[in-house]
């Protein structure tokens, strides 16, 4: 497997994107070849730094980095040598399979659906974001990709979901939901019931209906359907409250001597919760229906949430998530 590796994207580039790659070459040795791309001399410094002497690291020079204050389809076309273009340009040739960045979201789904085209058949491509779920792992799509959406496009976002869900976290028959204001039938806008009588036609998916946000964390889903624009707020919601929660929590945990002590009893719990609600333990979420692997990960990621993305690109190319999408879509109609 053959992965380009965005190292200069991310609040904490290169440094932690380096030190996440080391742990991936050392993890996962079906990575073949990892191409890091950004300025050369800064990433020689930071490969030194790290201790990063693995030969399947090989270094891409990039002149340009995308800024978070981008426009999103401008820097693609203005900013041709920047780190996500070249990255991309490499799947786009044939060098590498998959690209992974923790850098500017919008530009690398620009850069994907502009450089890669989306598969055969799909529309508009999806960004599905993992939630930790009581009963496993949830995946919300779109989470940001469309801010509009059309019934279409939700339809194949449901079906790229399921067959995601069903190949890499190896749910055998995957539970789909569409989000909506009520789980009545006849229930959310005319695009969402266009949706839903869409997906109950859909052959080969296990569709429950309309969900709540509250269901995508309590209920047995495996997959939550909606446009971006709602995926994108519910997300940023949700890790919102997760961080308020744990501050409060570590607050009123270390409010007295005995509620100190009471913590330390707790610790392994606690930390074993934390874990489950961190996006570190996830890291990426696949932008799924463009040709090659495609992984954004969190601006803000540690060394260890960027080697999870980089698991996330290899069992991507492991369970063949693209051509199951393919398949599957082609199989509608």
């Amino acid at each position: 497997m053959k992965i380009a590796l965005d190292a200069m994207g991310g609040d904490f580039a290169p440094g932690n994107m380096i030190a996440g790659a080391r742990m991936a070459l050392a993890d996962f040795p079906r990575i073949t070849k990892l191409y890091l791309v950004g300025d050369t001399a800064t990433l020689k410094t930071e490969m030194e730094k790290a201790g990063l002497r693995d030969s399947r690291a090989e270094i891409v020079h990039a002149s340009e980095i995308v800024a978070m204050t981008d426009s999103a389809v401008k820097s693609i076309r203005q900013k041709k040598d920047s780190s996500i273009a070249v990255a991309t340009d490499l799947v786009k040739r044939g060098d590498a399979q998959a690209v992974v960045s923790a850098g500017h979201t919008g530009a690398a789904v620009a850069a994907a659906t502009l450089r890669l085209r989306t598969l055969e058949g799909v529309e508009r491509a999806g960004i599905l974001s993992p939630f930790p779920n009581l009963h496993g792992t949830c995946g919300l799509i779109d989470a940001g990709a469309n801010v509009d959406s059309r019934a279409i496009h939700l339809v194949q976002h449901a079906i790229m979901g399921h067959v995601f869900s069903k190949a890499v976290y190896q749910m055998p028959d995957p539970v789909v939901g569409l989000m909506s204001n009520g789980e009545e039938e006849g229930k959310g806008n005319a695009v969402s019931q266009e949706v839903f009588e869409r997906l109950k036609q859909v052959r080969g998916l296990n569709f429950k209906g309309n969900v709540e946000g509250r269901d995508i964390l309590n209920m047995p889903l495996h997959v939550a359907v909606c446009d971006g624009f709602t995926g994108n707020i519910l997300l940023k919601g949700c890790e919102g409250t997760a961080k308020a929660l744990l501050t409060v929590l570590k607050q009123q945990l270390t409010a007295s001597l005995s509620r100190k002590i009471l913590a330390g009893m707790l610790k392994p719990a606690l930390k074993a919760a934390a874990a489950k609600l961190s996006y570190e333990s996830y890291g990426g979420s696949p932008l799924l229906g463009v040709n090659g692997a495609v992984v954004i990960a969190h601006g803000s990621s540690s060394p260890l949430a960027m080697r999870n993305a980089l698991r996330v690109a290899t069992e991507m190319l492991q369970h063949s998530v693209n051509p199951l999408i393919e398949q599957m879509i082609a199989g509608q109609s």
